[in-house]
This record gives C-alpha cells, sequence and structure tokens, in this order.
C-alpha cells in the first residue's frame, strides 16, 4: 500500500511538473541571430514572423532561454545616450526586446546587443506578454 501512494505521488509531481513546464513555455519568442528574424509562439503555434536587428560588429547579442525580468513600455537607456527603448521586454541584465525607428535597418545586425523590432510588433509582443504572464514567456536566441 505504502509503495502505492509513493507510486502515485511521484506521478502526480512528474504531471504537475510536466504543466508547468508547459506553462512557461506558452509563449516563445524565438531570435535567429543568422536569418535575423524573430517568430512568436504561443500555445505551439506560430503567430508572427518578424525581421529584427541584432547586435553589429564590436557587440554581441547573448545566445540562450531566458524569462522575462522586467517590462517598460516606455524606456530609455542610460548606456546610449537614453535613446528610446519603446515596448522593453528585459531578459538578461540590460539587454531587451524593443521598438525602434531605424526599421530601414530591420533583418541585418544594427544594435548594440538588444533585439530590435519595429515598433508596432514590439507593441503587440509586449501585450502579448502582458497577458499571458511574464512567467510564461520565454525569449530564445540561437545562431
Amino acid at each position: 500500500m505504502k509503495r502505492l501512494l509513493a507510486s502515485a505521488a511521484l506521478a502526480t509531481a512528474v504531471l504537475l511538473s510536466g504543466a508547468t513546464a508547459s506553462l512557461a513555455n506558452r509563449l516563445v519568442a524565438h531570435v535567429d541571430l543568422s536569418s535575423q528574424t524573430m517568430t512568436v509562439k504561443k500555445d505551439g503555434r506560430i503567430l508572427y514572423n518578424w525581421k529584427v536587428s541584432t547586435a553589429r560588429s564590436g557587440y554581441r547579442t547573448p545566445t540562450g532561454k531566458w524569462s522575462p525580468t522586467r517590462m517598460h513600455k516606455m524606456w530609455h537607456s542610460r548606456k546610449y545616450d537614453m535613446s528610446p527603448m519603446p515596448y522593453s521586454i528585459f531578459f538578461y541584465g540590460g539587454y531587451a526586446i524593443h521598438g525602434t525607428n531605424a526599421v530601414s535597418r530591420l533583418g541585418r545586425p544594427a544594435s548594440h546587443g538588444c533585439v530590435r523590432l519595429h515598433t508596432d510588433n514590439a507593441r503587440r509582443l509586449y501585450d502579448l506578454t502582458r497577458k499571458v504572464g511574464a512567467d510564461n514567456m520565454r525569449v530564445v536566441i540561437t545562431h
């Protein structure tokens, strides 16, 4: 009987941890550095494919997986002359996904390391992230 209860408890824990992991990936913003694109998926379904700009020569955009650490409807870079960063989703230290007015540069490296999007798309991603909750969103950056 004890063995049966222990097995049931273990099975429940495994199921719950799986549910938590899937919730954590409810919204995924996948940035492909080689193609300078972002694919946004919600519950496994592709919603958007957007051009982005990531780090230009001499700078780097980190690769890995993160959850947002903070979000700001409007932020100004203290490091780069108070440059506007609308709809910022910070994911790793000072690195963020944010809108840009330099839309002619989207699709090729142009930033100091952040992931730049058309401001309309940054707003869409920001709103989706707020809706599902930052804990249920992942930023994934690969080569």
